[in-house]
């Protein structure tokens, strides 16, 4: 029962260090005849085992646990297995244990080559939660086509995921966009008997709508009609803002009835689903019909959410006199506006040119206990900026501020522009730098109005370090180009302007006619005729080129459609 072997103890950089010489007690006294413990190259095996000294040397007091250390160690440290190791390794090795070397392994990736090796070499049937286990792993680890064949193996093995397996795996796969798995799994269950929750069903609808996929989850839905006599609101809710979001409210409208045929009854999510899906295809009045109805005709009150979302489908349309007239309703109905509801009205405001009663809105604001976000003050700057009072919007930037309200791309984008249009350039081009230092990603809009403005007054040298302090955290686009390329042609600088303009066409950005025209000009002005005409067969060549590209894309999508 006892065995004297040599283990070489490495350091962490598999360094040799020292030899001891241990006396093992343990359940497996075979295996410390086999020549691979001297193979063992592993850190951290000075904590071989929870284990305890005595006068005969080191004893095992788990030896279960020894035994994982030990196959988690040989799996990592070996190639190669000879008929000895394997013919050991099934008599000894359980399904028990091979759950916990993949607890111990905590690889995705090692843990799905483990399990292959069990079973391809060793013949081992799994259990549930071996598979449960290495599953959730592998698609976690966005691992979906091992987690598929895994899938296959167990289905094969004769195991069958329960509800809450079948729930994760379906909603993993499709958020990986492998809805086909995704049905495949619920159409097996469904065959199988395997009972499968409502929220199942729920998340995987969610996903389909979120993911554009609405003729999918409306054959989902039609399904779940036909084989569930107890469908939810939630799900007829979930429908329906898929349908409104595709603008398909007459149809989301339809579901109303069906929802009580099924012993459903519409909550408030469901009617503020269609006042938004109204609201987004401008059919505002009659979204303010349906909040009337709601107020009538149900069990239930319209909140903060129902009246904002009509006030907000006014103030899109520039009606702020039935704006204002909703918002006083929801007032008299002890109903509490939030920062949204404001916004919106300010907003619109703003843009219908009312700035007086923007800044009304906003003392209202302040007086219902409701502090302004970023939206709202950018909102307010938009407002000074349109009618000239360019400080005032520098203003509010310093009160963001102080009010540690972070300023968004929007914001310096207002401010920016108005700076420029008062040709205080330097103004805006401090408030460049002050984007770039913050977490902003910056865009090509913001950058453009500055580039313009220097290059309009001439100093194109800071035009072209606007550029490239864009590049270092951004993109330039058509725009930025066409710019540089009639800035460098009114100041004379041909080939400059020749440079841009192959960078444009380099960075995908096809020139207008304004900019080709302005180039020709410029390169003929120059005594260039041939670089002009070299410039035209360019562009011709370019446009032929995604000519073609588009109609092998076209011919592809036909040939593909064919074969399916």
């Amino acid at each position: 029962m006892w065995n004297i072997f040599v283990l070489l103890i490495f350091d962490e950089q598999l360094n040799f260090s020292s030899r001891h010489e241990y006396t093992l007690q343990a359940r497996h006294p075979k295996l410390m005849t086999f020549s691979f413990v001297t193979a063992l190259r592993v850190s951290n095996y000075r904590t071989l085992t929870q284990a305890r000294l005595s006068d005969k040397g080191l004893i095992i007091t788990k030896p279960d646990s020894w035994f994982v250390k030990i196959v988690s160690t040989l799996f990592l440290c070996s190639s190669s297995f000879d008929d000895g190791f394997l013919d050991y390794f099934r008599k000894h090795l359980t399904p028990s244990h091979v759950l916990e070397v993949l607890r111990r392994l905590n690889n995705p990736n090692l843990g799905f080559k483990f399990y292959q090796f069990t079973r391809e070499r060793l013949s081992m049937s799994h259990s549930f939660w071996t598979y449960n286990m290495l599953l959730r792993s592998l698609c976690q680890a966005s691992l979906h086509s091992s987690a598929k064949l895994l899938y296959d193996s167990m289905r094969s093995d004769g195991q069958l995921p329960d509800s809450e397996l079948l729930g994760f795996l379906v909603s993993s796969f499709a958020l990986a966009d492998r809805f086909d798995v995704s049905k495949e799994l619920l159409a097996e269950a469904q065959c199988k008997g395997i009972q499968v929750k409502m929220i199942v069903y729920n998340n995987f609808l969610n996903i389909l709508i979120k993911h554009n996929k609405l003729d999918d989850a409306i054959c989902l839905f039609r399904e779940l009609m036909r084989t569930h006599s107890c469908l939810e609101t939630f799900t007829f809710n979930i429908l329906m803002r898929g349908l409104c979001t595709a603008g398909e409210v007459d149809e989301a409208s339809r579901l109303l009835s069906d929802m009580r045929s099924f012993g459903c009854f519409p909550d408030i999510v469901t009617y503020n689903t269609l006042l938004h899906g109204l609201c987004r295809i401008d059919q505002v009045d009659r979204a303010w019909s349906l909040l009337k109805e709601v107020c009538v005709k149900c069990e239930f009150a319209p909140n903060v959410v129902s009246y904002t979302t009509v006030i907000s489908g006014y103030c899109r349309l520039n009606k702020m006199k039935e704006a204002s007239s909703l918002f006083d309703e929801m007032i008299r109905s002890g109903i509490k506006p939030n920062v949204f509801t404001f916004s919106a009205l300010i907003d619109g405001f703003v843009k219908a040119s009312d700035m007086v009663s923007a800044l009304g809105m906003h003392k209202k604001m302040l007086l219902h206990g409701c502090p302004p976000n970023a939206v709202t003050l950018t909102s307010l700057m938009n407002g000074y900026c349109r009618i000239g009072w360019v400080n005032h919007g520098l203003d509010l930037l310093h009160e963001m501020k102080a009010l540690n309200i972070p300023a968004n791309l929007y914001t310096f984008s207002i401010l920016i522009n108005a700076l420029c249009k008062s040709n205080r350039l330097q103004e805006a081009h401090n408030l460049l730098r002050l984007l770039k230092e913050s977490d902003i990603v910056p865009h090509a809009f913001v950058y453009n109005p500055v580039i313009d403005g220097y290059c309009k007054s001439g100093n194109i040298d800071e035009a072209n370090a606007i550029v490239a302090e864009m590049e270092d955290k951004g993109k330039p686009d058509k725009l930025t180009f066409t710019i540089l390329i009639i800035g460098h042609c009114m100041k004379g600088r041909t080939p400059e302007a020749i440079g841009i303009f192959y960078k444009m066409l380099e960075a995908g950005c096809a020139p207008d006619d304004i900019t080709i025209r302005t180039l020709s000009s410029c390169l003929l002005k120059a005594g260039m005729p041939s670089e002009a005409s070299r410039i035209k067969e360019t562009i011709v060549e370019k446009q032929s080129t995604l000519l073609k590209k588009s109609c092998h894309e076209s011919v592809n999508a036909d040939n593909t459609i064919l074969v399916h």
